[in-house]
């Protein structure tokens, strides 16, 4: 068997690149962009998120179910990935927050169409073998495409550009991600599309998603505990990093995201996704734990890049345990796996957001690790009890 990644994993490590490239230009911009050239206020930043995410969450269970039949995967990565590259520059034209929120929801109703469809295609042309290692690809590209972005929107405002022409500068890496997301779909039903296909008209859904549900949940309980990132940027600027820094600490935090996931893809493959998961948690525990304690500058820019471990520690194993888990279903696999984590994000930064501002940033870094603890220290008999399946 041959140890070389697919030629459809590698076009969309390049796709998840040039598209992370191009929204990493805009999104870091809205808050300003919203709040200074449109007046808008804190609710309407509230709600740019909040609606997006929730929209996005239901999309996937949807585009996932879909995605079922390998023939139908291509039209939906396409179409997300188009919706994305048309919707981003309109918004160099908006005169109201409410339009920016509008069209930041569809933009992520596209990323909720070609994600679940995507992981699907990927999980399906992969040997087994190799499903840590694709994942890793992929998502330590995506982290580059965030490095870029955001130093790019920087050279061109200090060069003397506007917001509104970097965000219209981002239409032309999205109309390569276009370009390249139409030919990595191309023969995406794969070696094992036409038993894949036999397999979802022949078998229960249920029996598959059973098998998914004991990792799906942990993973899940995972990101409900984890400190979201705008809530560790507040904590490091509150630690004494200026505003100014911000942007670099931000890309810096994504080259380390990167390099760590091909680690992570490559170790998930070696030692199992499970362990490699477990890993990264306990690496959560004890960063959180720090970043909680610490109280200096140095130890906050130390903790926050180091963070950036966790992702590609767990991102790539997350992504192998649900092949594994669901044989023939990794689309409705996939879509079930983003939306729930999806919610349990949203539900956690909330949570989380109410217990800094209540109590302190401090306390909460604290009982996030120590709930992370809770779960690493449950997650061997958990998979002993539900056997969760090898990659």
């Amino acid at each position: 068997m041959s140890n070389q990644l697919p030629r459809q994993v590698k076009l969309f490590g390049a796709v998840s690149l040039l598209n992370d490239f191009a929204s990493e230009m805009v999104y870091p911009l809205l808050p300003a962009f919203i709040t200074g050239v449109l007046g808008g206020g804190a609710v309407a930043l509230g709600a740019l998120d909040g609606a997006a995410d929730a929209a996005a969450a239901l999309v996937k269970l949807i585009a996932g179910r879909l995605a079922d039949r390998p023939a139908r995967r291509g039209p939906l990565i396409v179409a997300g990935y188009f919706i994305a590259a048309a919707v981003r520059p309109i918004i160099a034209v908006t005169a109201a927050a409410w339009q920016v929120i509008g069209l930041r929801v569809v933009d992520r109703l596209g990323k909720g169409l070609r994600t679940p469809p995507r992981d699907a295609l990927i999980a399906d042309v992969t040997p087994a073998p190799l499903v840590g290692r694709a994942f890793g690809l992929q998502r330590g590209l995506d982290h580059v495409g965030a490095v870029i972005g955001p130093l790019v929107a920087w050279w061109m405002l200090s060069s003397g550009a506007d917001v509104r022409k970097v965000i219209v500068a981002s239409l032309g890496p999205g109309v390569l991600v276009l370009v390249l997301a139409m030919w990595a779909v191309r023969g995406g039903e794969g070696r094992r599309g036409a038993a894949k296909e036999a397999a979802v008209k022949t078998l229960p859904p249920s029996a598959a998603l059973r098998r998914l549900s004991p990792p799906v949940i942990a993973i899940s309980l995972f990101y409900l505990l984890r400190m979201p990132e705008m809530l560790m940027i507040l904590r490091a600027q509150r630690l004494g990093i200026a505003v100014a820094l911000v942007p670099l600490l931000w890309a810096a935090l994504h080259v380390v995201r990167s390099s760590t996931s091909f680690i992570g893809g490559a170790l998930s493959d070696r030692i199992g996704p499970s362990r490699t998961m477990w890993i990264g948690w306990l690496v959560y525990v004890a960063l959180a734990t720090g970043m909680g304690l610490t109280t200096s500058p140095l130890g906050a820019w130390v903790l926050f890049l180091a963070l950036g471990i966790v992702a590609g520690m767990t991102e790539s194993p997350e992504r192998a345990l649900v092949s594994a888990a669901t044989g023939g279903y990794h689309g409705s696999g996939f879509g079930v796996y983003h939306a729930l984590t999806g919610v349990a994000a949203l539900s956690g930064g909330v949570g989380l957001g109410v217990l800094f501002q209540s109590v302190g940033g401090s306390t909460a870094y604290i009982v996030s690790a120590a709930g992370t603890l809770g779960l690493v220290i449950l997650w061997p008999f958990w998979t002993r009890s539900h056997r969760v399946p090898p990659p």
